[in-house]
């Protein structure tokens, strides 16, 4: 597959960065600690574990794991100050969860090392048994991107560790297609997109515009291979409809 040119990936990683800086409040507001596409990673998540939360955003995956999961060392990561912001007030609650939150992009090439870099415990010696990344990867634009997110994650684990994915299945759903916009709205040119980009719309407390990609089964088996893992299990969950996101559990190739 052609690779998307560096000019139309930026300028739909800064579509999305606008949208979450415009709309973080209302965003996290919609997002609860029981939402069943929060909760249903909860069997793949044991007490103690050391937690990479990668688009963490409010950090209500630490407010779960406390009230779950008790004595977890967590680390979520977001590239918007605004839910960074948010997720660290609400950390100064936890009572059974040692929580840390660090502003990065895990789209810029030197994450990882930003990140070892601000913490120092989470290098070579003390790495992650679980990585997780909920609802992020529809917002990476181009194959090969969304496959270095994953490789990158995977660099991070211990040697038993593992990585939880989850996509939207926006357009399984007569309801989620309604959101659906044509490209114009924002003067892109759809032969520079990959076959399942789309833009959505969002209307609470206004109007604003995200980049997503479908990404099917196919998609998640082929993005694991590129990444250096495998596929161990499938699952869906989420939304009215119970299915509206698509889980992944991934394992390092040996």
């Amino acid at each position: 597959m052609p690779r998307m040119d560096d000019e139309m990936i930026e300028r739909l990683l800064a579509l999305n960065r606008t949208f979450y800086a415009a709309f973080a409040d209302q965003f996290a507001n919609s997002r609860s600690v029981s939402d069943p596409a929060l909760t249903s990673i909860l069997p793949y998540l044991p007490s103690r574990a050391r937690i990479l939360d990668v688009g963490c955003g409010n950090g209500r995956l630490a407010l779960l794991l406390d009230r779950e999961r008790p004595g977890c060392f967590y680390v979520g990561v977001d590239a918007t100050a605004a839910l960074i912001a948010e997720a660290r007030d609400q950390a100064a609650g936890l009572a059974h969860t040692e929580a840390t939150f660090v502003r990065l992009d895990v789209t810029d090439a030197s994450w990882v090392e930003e990140l070892t870099a601000t913490k120092p415990d989470v290098g070579d010696g003390e790495r992650f048994d679980c990585g997780v990344a909920l609802a992020v990867l529809h917002h990476v634009p181009d194959l090969r991107l969304r496959a270095r997110v994953l490789a990158d994650m995977a660099r991070l684990l211990a040697p038993e560790g593992y990585l939880i994915v989850s996509t939207w299945r926006f357009m399984a759903h007569t309801r989620m297609r309604r959101k659906l916009v044509d490209w114009t709205e924002v003067d892109v040119d759809e032969e520079r997109l990959e076959a399942g980009d789309y833009l959505l719309d969002w209307k609470r407390g206004g109007r604003g515009l995200r980049y997503c990609h479908m990404v099917d089964e196919e998609e998640l088996e082929e993005l694991a291979a590129m990444g250096g893992l495998a596929v161990r299990e499938t699952f869906r969950a989420g939304g009215r409809e119970g299915d509206l996101s698509l889980f992944a559990i991934l394992d390092p190739q040996s």
